[in-house]
C-alpha cells in the first residue's frame, strides 16, 4: 500500500485555492516567443542563397573548362542536358526541351552572323539553358536589341510548330511541350540583363532594368528559387556596371537610338510578350496529364 502524502498545514490544496486574476498562474512549460520577422526572412532565403553559391561555383568551373580546355562540345553538352531534363519528364521531354532551346539560341547565332559578329554555336548548361559566345558586342543598342529579340522570335516559332503538330495529332504531350517552350521564351523577355528582354529594352531606356529588378526581387521573395536568385544577382551586377560606365566616352552613343527604331523594338517586344502569354493559355494542359 502506497503512503498517502498529506499537504503541509500551511499549504492549501490546489483545488481549494481562490483564483486571483492579478497573480500569474504557475506553468510547467516555457512561454513561446515569436521569432523576429528579419530572422524568419533570413531563414527563408538562406537555403536558396546557399544553393546559388554552390551552383555559381560549379558553373564557374564549367564555363572555365569550356572556354580554356574545350572539354564539352556542342553535341556533348546537348546530350548531358537531355539526360538532366529527362529526370523531370522522361527522355522524350528531355529531347524536345533541348531542341526548343537550341532553336531559340540559333536565333541569336543567325542574327549575330548576319551583323558580321563572330558567334559560337550554343553550349548547354543543364537547368540553366544555353549560351552563345561572341567575340565582340553589337555596335549599338539597336543592334543588340535585334540580336536579343531574334532568339525569342525563332524560339516562339519553334514552339508554335510543336503546338501545330500537337493539335494535328491530338497529342497532349506535344501541347504540354509547346507550353514549356512558350514559357521559356516569355521568361527570357523579362527586362533584366543578361536575359534577352533586358538587352532588348536597353534600346527603349536602360531605366526599365530597375522595374525588372524590383519585379523579380518581389517574385524571388515570395517564391525563393536558385535560378531566380542567380538571374537577380547577375542582373543587379550588370545593371550597376552599366550605370557606372554610363559617362564613359562612347557609351552615350551606344544607347542613342532613333525614334523609329525605338518604336520597332517596343512593338516587337510587347507584341511577342502578349502572343506568348496567349499561347501559354491555349496550350495549358491540366495537371492530371
Amino acid at each position: 500500500m502506497e503512503p498517502v502524502v498529506k499537504p503541509a498545514a500551511d499549504e492549501e490544496p490546489a483545488a481549494h485555492r481562490a483564483y486571483d486574476p492579478f497573480v500569474e498562474p504557475e506553468r510547467d512549460y516555457q512561454p513561446i516567443h515569436p521569432e523576429p520577422a528579419w530572422r524568419s526572412l533570413l531563414r527563408k532565403l538562406w537555403a536558396p542563397i546557399a544553393a546559388v553559391a554552390a551552383l555559381l561555383a560549379k558553373f564557374k568551373f564549367l564555363i572555365f573548362a569550356i572556354a580554356k580546355f574545350k572539354v564539352f562540345t556542342v553535341a556533348a553538352s546537348m546530350i548531358v542536358s537531355v539526360g538532366a531534363y529527362a529526370l523531370l519528364g522522361g527522355w522524350w521531354f528531355g529531347v524536345g526541351l533541348v531542341g526548343l532551346i537550341f532553336v531559340h539560341e540559333m536565333g541569336h547565332v543567325l542574327e549575330l552572323r548576319r551583323q558580321g559578329v563572330p558567334a559560337s554555336a550554343p553550349l548547354f548548361i543543364p537547368f540553366m539553358g544555353a549560351f552563345v559566345g561572341m567575340k565582340q558586342m553589337p555596335k549599338n543598342a539597336w543592334k543588340e536589341a535585334q540580336v536579343a529579340l531574334a532568339g525569342p522570335l525563332l524560339g516562339t516559332a519553334g514552339a508554335a510548330g510543336v503546338w501545330a503538330v500537337g493539335v494535328a495529332t491530338d497529342s497532349r504531350f506535344l501541347k504540354a511541350l509547346a507550353f514549356v517552350g512558350f514559357l521559356i521564351n516569355l521568361f527570357n523577355l523579362l527586362p533584366i540583363v543578361p536575359l534577352d528582354g533586358g538587352r532588348a529594352v536597353a534600346a527603349l531606356h536602360p531605366s526599365i532594368w530597375i522595374v525588372g529588378l524590383v519585379g523579380l526581387g518581389g517574385l524571388t521573395y515570395f517564391y525563393p528559387n536558385p535560378i531566380l536568385l542567380i538571374v537577380l544577382l547577375l542582373g543587379g551586377m550588370e545593371a550597376w556596371q552599366r550605370w557606372r560606365t554610363r559617362h564613359v566616352p562612347g557609351q552615350q552613343d551606344y544607347y542613342r537610338v532613333r525614334p523609329w527604331q525605338r518604336a520597332a523594338v517596343a512593338v516587337a517586344y510587347l507584341g511577342l510578350a502578349a502572343f506568348l502569354a496567349l499561347a501559354m493559355n491555349a496550350t495549358h494542359v491540366p495537371r492530371d496529364f
